[in-house]
């Protein structure tokens, strides 16, 4: 649907009236929270990164009419309802320890020893709960616990450092810093290196590419975009053995 046809879209949708910061709109019912507050006039500076559900830069905060409870979501994603009330979070505001990663060896202990209170946790299950993307938090959180860090690099793979969990954790912990780090030394310290990563960095220390970067900055926008465009891609259901039939750049 190109833009015109979404604004079109939008004004013959049904008007409903909802609170940002306080003061009342009336947007189109049809409109995710973050087009209904660029609708009502608000111009995103913060807050607002790939508009897709995956960068986790626009949390939100909203409440429901007659409702005590608090809900959460992203922005982009997350369609308007009559009379709520919402705001956002820039970023969520977590303590994240300060550490050289150089210096660590990959042990269940270093984590230990940077988020303590990781054993805080008390099992209520809210960060899963609240999470946009589905992640099982409590689930790595306990991973993490019993020296596990593989496993709780796979189970926090999907988690777009949004930092909602943390808002909802009895326990205070920074749930999406301590998984970013196990993450991290899974990738370092716990996997096989990587032997055609070793021969891309290598190529690129060389000059390999150095060519074809330069012709790519010579074009121009279209022919950017007509490359870009026209570009192999690889299947859906490749098997681990394709290759593009260019292997000029591999």
């Amino acid at each position: 649907m190109s833009v015109s046809e979404q604004a079109k879209t939008a004004i013959e949708a049904k008007l409903i009236p909802i609170y940002i910061m306080g003061k009342k709109y009336e947007v189109p019912e049809t409109l995710t929270i973050m087009k209904a507050m660029e609708y009502a006039g608000y111009q995103y500076i913060r807050g607002c990164g790939c508009r897709g559900g995956v960068c986790g830069a626009c949390s939100t905060v909203y409440r429901k009419p007659g409702d005590y409870k608090i809900y959460t979501g992203l922005a982009c994603q997350t369609v308007v309802e009559p009379e709520m009330y919402l705001t956002q979070l820039p970023f969520y505001p977590a303590i994240r320890s300060s550490y050289n990663f150089a210096e660590l060896s990959g042990k269940p202990e270093e984590i230990f020893e940077l988020y303590p209170e990781i054993f805080r946790c008390v099992a209520c299950n809210a960060c899963s709960k609240v999470c946009p993307m589905d992640v099982e938090v409590m689930d790595y959180i306990s991973e993490l616990k019993r020296g596990d860090i593989a496993a709780a690099a796979h189970t926090s793979f999907d988690c777009i450092q949004c930092g909602l969990c943390a808002s909802r954790c009895y326990g205070e912990m920074p749930q999406y810093h301590i998984a970013q780090l196990a993450r991290r030394i899974y990738g370092a310290y716990l996997t096989p290196p990587s032997e055609h990563l070793k021969t891309m960095v290598a190529n690129i220390q060389a000059g390999r590419f150095k060519d074809g970067l330069t012709e790519l900055k010579a074009m121009g926008e279209n022919d950017l975009k007509s490359t870009y465009q026209e570009r192999e891609m690889e299947p859906a259901v490749a098997g681990e053995d394709w290759t593009p039939k260019e292997t000029k750049y591999l």
